[in-house]
């Protein structure tokens, strides 16, 4: 397994494993199959995990714990506090607040099951709380042994690099792929300026960009059901899209998850995905990406085949819109 290194020397797999749709958002889950998921995603090398206390509500560390229980030594463990949710799964509010900081870190590590978190994460930013308080509540979780590696996401330029005077950022993680290029519009180049590495969740568009995607419709549990997206005139619109990659696919014989996950590899020895899955056959094929060496040709054809701006909807509702680039 190919291994990239974010920053402050944290290497990782170049590719890493999303565990958040085992225990919500994305139907059903079967906790038999997530955890053998994780077993085969460290068994072949895999070893960068991502979960945050907001997925289940809780319940996505405590799952990620007992499939890490025996193999702690073989994991990167990334997690995220500030999305702040109830027991019954309702959304509190978004906490930036010191002394939540270290509530939430220790109830953590607790329901992990492990002495030190290797990447924490802000999970959004408290707009009411000044990124300093945040950030310096963040590093006394560092002098307390509690965490190795700071990191951020979804936030914006300005953000970062108040954030990083406090302490080094070792990471950003916001949303990437074919068809949400944000992070170009200078947050990435603000990372590599700083030497913040990069992780991209939703690689895949949350699944759009498969040859699976007619099937993401209407499934019960699922929070795309209502994802601007996937609904109405958009999806259409965008399944147009994702047409367009699937004859390139067919012309290099991948499938169109593998194509838009080499994009993202193809984005810089700083960039890491982290698509999710809660299944081994789309781990398997996932994994597979690392294996597509795309030409400058072929990233053209790429970006050709889904235009920045072609994609219809917003990446999230009206109310998560709000807590983005932050």
């Amino acid at each position: 397994m190919e291994r990239r290194t974010l920053g402050q020397g944290l290497e990782v797999s170049a590719e890493g494993l999303g565990c958040m749709g085992m225990s919500e958002f994305y139907g059903a889950g079967d906790d038999v199959e997530s955890l053998a998921t994780i077993h085969e995603a460290l068994d072949r090398g895999v070893n960068f995990l991502d979960t945050a206390d907001m997925y289940g509500p809780f319940t996505n560390e405590r799952l990620v714990a007992r499939a890490i229980k025996d193999r702690r030594d073989e994991v990167v463990l990334a997690t995220k506090f500030g999305n702040q949710r109830a027991e019954d799964g309702s959304f509190l509010r978004v906490n930036g607040t010191p002394e939540y900081v270290a509530a939430a870190c220790d109830a953590s590590l607790e329901r992990l099951g492990v002495d030190a978190i290797d990447l924490y994460y802000q999970h959004r930013v408290d707009r009411t709380v000044p990124i300093e308080e945040t950030w310096g509540a963040m590093k006394s979780l560092v002098a307390a042994g509690k965490v190795r590696h700071l990191g951020i996401s979804e936030a914006s330029s300005e953000t970062i690099e108040r954030a990083n005077a406090v302490h080094p950022v070792t990471a950003l993680q916001s949303e990437y792929s074919l068809w949400s290029r944000d992070p170009e519009d200078g947050v990435l180049a603000t990372c590599r300026r700083l030497g913040i590495g990069f992780v991209a969740y939703s690689p895949l568009g949350r699944g759009f960009l498969t040859n699976e995607a007619a099937t993401r419709q209407n499934v019960e549990g699922d929070f795309r059901n209502r994802h601007p997206r996937f609904s109405g005139d958009a999806f259409e619109k965008n399944l147009a899209l994702v047409k367009n990659l699937e004859a390139i696919a067919a012309s290099k014989n991948v499938t169109v998850a593998q194509l838009s996950l080499a994009w993202v590899l193809s984005r810089g020895p700083d960039v890491v995905p982290i698509p999710g899955t809660k299944r081994r056959r789309w781990l398997h094929e996932n994994i597979a990406a690392l294996d597509i060496d795309l030409s400058v040709a072929d990233v053209a054809a790429l970006e050709a085949a889904v235009p920045r701006g072609a994609v219809v909807g917003d990446r999230y509702q009206p109310a998560g819109m709000l807590n983005v680039n932050g």
